[in-house]
């Protein structure tokens, strides 16, 4: 039995040179960056460099980076603080129905303290019509935020082109890129971003830190009040572990996009085609050509995507039905009904998301592996004989 963990979209294994690089700062070097000896002041100037890293892998100034404690945090400071900052220009925020429920709860929460929110729909694809965000655009609006790529299906939407748009119209756009991010060449100036946000489990870095670009000029309440950290707009003690940690892994990261770009994507379409051509009764979810590298998201008529990934795990192969952070839930992906998939086949999905450590022989593994564990489930199920009956007659 071979080990394949395939579930890299929830989180990714920290690279030992990343880890390489925090330890220090665990033991050796642990003063608080803002006090004045010196081991702090080495902090200060690793937190710092950690900055700039960051900043140059997407093509931002350094003082335009905020370190946060993940990704959610960093979307939350995003729309509540702009909401707030922003409030006399207008209340109305524009998002799409495939959000993170980073995106989706705050602008749920933000609903309840009277600010009007406007979910666009997405096409089969997952994609956002730029004719239908120009029309829900109003004088009240304020901010757009639409996700940089679509952290179930993959599909990347047209970012630069609705940062165009927002601008255009003196609207603030602001993009969850947790998914895109080292995986993918992000410039926030040719994209028109405004506000972006990251988080550095997703890229091979530590868990529990993110970061929050903000551009220039941007007006943007605290989320956390209490010191003076990060040029007074996020409080608290820096994770400097974290913060080095995750500087590091950006920086390799993209500077590998060259080359492990064009490797996931061989993978990710050998997978694809694969299962799509032995496995009857299968969908790809999410755009075929503008999706993420190494993301597949598969709905397998008759059965339940559960029972998929325990029967894949028994065969050692880590997956997951959708996003990490909704994973108890027994509710069919809210992205897979806003493509148009109905319940029973939306709960037969499962996604599939290669990595940095993912080789060719692990995908021709699970291409084996999978769908003989598909046509096991449907012997069981009572949809698929009814089919078959239906269709014989």
């Amino acid at each position: 039995m071979m080990e394949c963990y395939l579930d890299n979209a929830a989180t990714t294994a920290t690279r030992d040179e990343v880890i390489e690089a925090m330890l220090p700062y665990f033991k050796e070097s642990y003063g608080n960056p803002s006090s004045i000896y010196k081991i702090a002041q080495k902090n200060k100037n690793a937190v710092e460099h950690a900055r700039e890293q960051v900043a140059s892998a997407i093509g931002a100034k350094p003082n335009e980076i905020y370190f946060t404690a993940g990704g959610s945090e960093a979307d939350n400071w995003a729309i509540k603080g702009i909401a707030e900052s922003y409030a006399s220009k207008g209340k109305h925020i524009i998002t799409t129905s495939i959000e993170h429920h980073a995106v989706l709860h705050t602008c749920e929460y933000l609903e309840t303290k009277g600010y009007e929110v406007t979910y666009l729909p997405v096409d089969e694809y997952g994609m956002v019509s730029l004719d239908e965000l120009k029309k829900a655009i109003r004088d009240d609006t304020i901010l757009i935020t639409i996700m940089f790529a679509n952290n179930e299906i993959g599909t990347i939407e047209p970012i630069a082109e609705i940062g165009a748009i927002a601008h255009e119209k003196g609207i603030i756009f602001h993009t969850d890129a947790v998914q895109a991010a080292g995986h993918v060449a992000i410039d926030v100036d040719e994209m028109n971003i405004d506000m972006l946000s990251m988080s550095g489990h997703k890229f091979y870095g530590p868990k529990g830190i993110g970061a929050l670009y903000i551009r220039k000029g941007i007006k943007l309440n605290p989320l956390i009040h209490g010191g003076a950290q990060e040029r007074r707009r996020r409080a608290g003690t820096e994770n400097v572990p974290g913060i080095v940690g995750m500087g590091l892994a950006l920086e390799l990261a993209v500077k590998e996009l060259d080359t492990e770009v064009p490797r996931l994507t061989a993978l990710r379409d050998k997978l694809i085609s694969s299962i799509l051509e032995t496995v009857p009764y299968s969908r790809l979810n999410g755009h075929p050509v503008k999706r993420l590298p190494g993301n597949a998201n598969i709905s397998f008529e008759f059965i339940e995507g559960e029972s998929i990934l325990l029967l894949l795990d028994y065969k050692g192969v880590c997956a997951s039905s959708g996003s990490a952070c909704t994973s108890g839930s027994l509710d069919p992906s809210h992205v897979l009904l806003a493509i148009g998939l109905p319940h029973e086949k939306a709960h037969g999905s499962v996604r599939l998301t290669m990595g940095h450590y993912t080789t060719e022989e692990q995908i021709d593994y699970v291409i084996a592996e999978l769908p003989p564990i598909v046509e096991r489930l449907r012997q069981m199920s009572p949809l698929y004989e009814e089919f078959i009956k239906n269709k014989g007659e």
